[in-house]
């Protein structure tokens, strides 16, 4: 087992943050949950605790830079130090861009793309001071390919790849991985407000994938030496074109 280490996963009351604090937990690293869902983010830390691991629950909106800065506050005062983040938060409410749901725009921006730029921001002093982290950026598919209702998404999800190369390239003791999931089962699918295109989705949902499946990347990535760094990893269900 690789040493143990202090992770923060944004979104971790649900879906693939949940997931990966599970599979992170059970290798022996010590957490920081957050999310805007305490009573989730507490069920789950302590269920992780009640299996000997350990578990910070903290709320999270990471559209608020302040909020994210006091979540790894928390961390550093529970911990002494941040070795990881999981920038796992994200919101997916496709439609057209016919549709004019620009409320459902802004929100993805702010979630999926000012969000991890947040978490960048909070941990980059840290890490630098420590002289080493790992940021995990998840992406999806969507930042590889563009589909008629994902405009929107796909450009945020293009924009964490882009983001996430450029601070691989400025650093010589970060390590930067991005995970691009295929469909997983998520509460992501319940974001979508428009009917025609929930519709679709869900019926995508029939060959997802597990969030465990993302989890265990997420693992893999962060186990391996120092000196290797996991850039990018796609994980999909076999079945997805």
């Amino acid at each position: 087992m690789s040493v143990p280490k202090v992770v923060l996963i944004t979104g971790a009351g649900s879906g693939i943050g949940e997931a990966a604090a599970h599979r992170l937990a059970e290798a022996g690293h010590r957490l920081v949950l957050g999310g805007r869902r305490t009573d989730r983010l507490a069920a789950l830390a302590q269920a992780i605790e009640a299996r000997g691991g350990s578990a910070l629950p903290h709320r999270l909106d990471v559209t608020d830079p302040a909020s994210m800065r006091s979540f790894v506050a928390a961390a550093l005062d529970r911990y002494g130090r941040v070795d990881v983040l999981v920038n796992n938060a994200g919101v997916m409410p496709l439609s057209r861009l016919d549709a004019l749901r620009t409320d459902e725009w802004d929100r993805m921006i702010d979630v999926n793309l000012r969000g991890v730029l947040h978490g960048i921001a909070a941990v980059l002093p840290v890490m630098d001071a420590q002289g080493a982290g790992h940021v995990v950026n998840i992406a999806s598919v969507s930042g590889l390919r563009v589909d008629p209702t994902a405009a929107v998404y796909s450009a945020t999800k293009h924009a964490v790849r882009a983001l996430s190369e450029g601070l691989r390239q400025e650093s010589r003791h970060l390590r930067v991985t991005v995970i691009s999931p295929g469909a997983t089962r998520s509460e992501l699918v319940d974001s979508i407000g428009d009917r025609a295109t929930r519709e679709a989705v869900t019926g995508l949902m029939d060959i997802a994938i597990p969030a465990a499946a993302i989890g265990e990347a997420i693992h893999y990535a962060i186990a391996q030496p120092a000196e290797v760094d996991v850039n990018e990893i796609v994980v999909r269900p076999t079945a997805q074109g």
